[in-house]
């Protein structure tokens, strides 16, 4: 009848506006982890550098060389990221075709 009818309608809008919900929360999600990438690419590159550094220490240590190094370091990690997030985007699309 017409009273089931509105009900499932009812009952289809409120799926739909959950599944919406949860797609927003998905999204946020995911930018939060692609965040939590970036800083722990940071924090691995710092760590890299200053390891490397401890290792073959000076009896006087270069700050601002370090720095530049771990600069640098950023950098080619970053490049690293993105030329691998380029190969994923390339495979997705070509899988979708």
């Amino acid at each position: 009848s017409e009273k089931e009818l509105q009900n499932m309608v009812k009952q289809q809008e409120e799926k739909m506006l959950q599944l919406i919900d949860k797609s927003g929360e998905v999204t946020m999600l995911k930018g939060e982890v692609f965040h939590l990438r970036r800083s722990l690419q940071r924090a691995e590159s710092e760590a890299k550098v200053l390891w490397e550094e401890v290792r073959g220490q000076e009896p006087k240590v270069d700050t601002a060389y370090i720095q530049e190094r771990v600069l640098l370091q950023q950098q080619v990690d970053k490049l690293r990221l993105l030329l691998l997030e380029r190969e994923e985007e390339k495979q997705m699309l070509s899988d979708k075709y």
